[in-house]
């Protein structure tokens, strides 16, 4: 069956043809382009990617773009940055076919050249700490590549639209008893800065939305 890829995207032009050359077959990406300046939606179109715009500049707001625009009944997502490879996409969404987990997370693993700094580890660390103390989730990373159902994402709605859009995904997904796993990928040297963890301030801005996020979905229950 065929699986949709949420890419999204600001300024990966240099990334892009590495990412897209290596999805696998019957893996349909759908690039996000969130207000790139360079050529990436060019780029991504040239390959064959289906490209989606989303103007609302926000992580959330692309990755719901791409889910809204998805068909197939099982979505990914994952960053296009080249940080992962999308020849592992099965690792997170062959138990999500199987019926194994409705939500599979793709637990980074850090080859020996990763750009993964000391602060970006230690935040996320620490919120997947919470988080199993708060869900019982076996969970020990927020990572972004990720596989589930298209019509339950859709149908658990995701209101954030910044950084804390995949930690309220977890969030709604563990409230409505969704079985969540882990399945190791391997976190490679990405194309470029992130616009995220390549600064401690990008880092706190990211944080302080899954904070943010957290303490609303308490607050609701």
């Amino acid at each position: 069956m065929e699986i949709d890829v949420v890419l999204p995207c600001l300024d990966e032009e240099s990334a892009l043809p590495w990412v897209l050359e290596r999805m696998p077959a019957g893996y349909r990406p759908i690039v996000v382009d969130n207000g790139s300046t360079d050529g990436s939606a060019e780029v991504a179109a040239r390959l064959g990617a289906r490209v989606v715009s989303e103007p609302r500049r926000g992580f959330g707001a692309a990755c719901h773009a791409g889910l809204v625009a998805a068909t197939a009944d099982v979505v990914c997502f994952m960053d296009c940055d080249a940080s992962l490879d999308p020849r592992q996409l099965p690792r997170v969404s062959d138990p999500v076919l199987a019926g194994r987990a409705e939500l599979v997370l793709g637990r980074r693993r850090l080859s020996a050249d990763a750009s993964w700094p000391a602060h970006a580890r230690l935040g996320n660390a620490v919120l997947a700490g919470r988080l199993r103390r708060r869900t019982g989730t076996p969970l020990h990373d927020l990572g972004p590549m990720r596989a589930a159902s298209r019509e339950g994402l859709v149908a658990l709605g995701m209101a954030d639209r910044r950084f804390g859009y995949p930690l309220e995904t977890v969030l709604l997904a563990a409230a409505a008893g969704w079985r969540i796993a882990e399945a190791e990928v391997d976190y490679l040297p990405r194309a470029g800065r992130s616009k995220v963890t390549g600064t401690v301030r990008g880092t706190l801005r990211a944080i302080g939305d899954m904070r943010r996020v957290m303490a609303a979905q308490g607050s609701a229950r």
